[in-house]
């Protein structure tokens, strides 16, 4: 199974940029844009900060897809 996540439908949604968003998580935009595009999965802890930061639960932000080999 593959983590996947919404968090640019929810960042565009509440009007957030990339760079708004990174400098209020102190992340860089390049790792907003790595997330985002799914090549890369943030630590527990920023996961968790993310759900803070959208106020929303857990599962509308990650879900798990199934991969073809499965």
């Amino acid at each position: 199974m593959k983590v996947t996540n919404h968090i640019r439908e929810i960042r565009q949604k509440k009007g957030i940029t990339q760079v708004k968003m990174a400098e209020d998580l102190q992340i860089t935009r390049q790792t907003v844009n790595a997330i985002e595009k799914n090549k890369y999965n943030p630590s527990l802890e920023l996961a968790l900060k993310l759900v803070q930061y959208f106020n929303v639960p857990i599962e509308e932000l990650f879900y798990l897809e199934k991969t073809e080999e499965e």
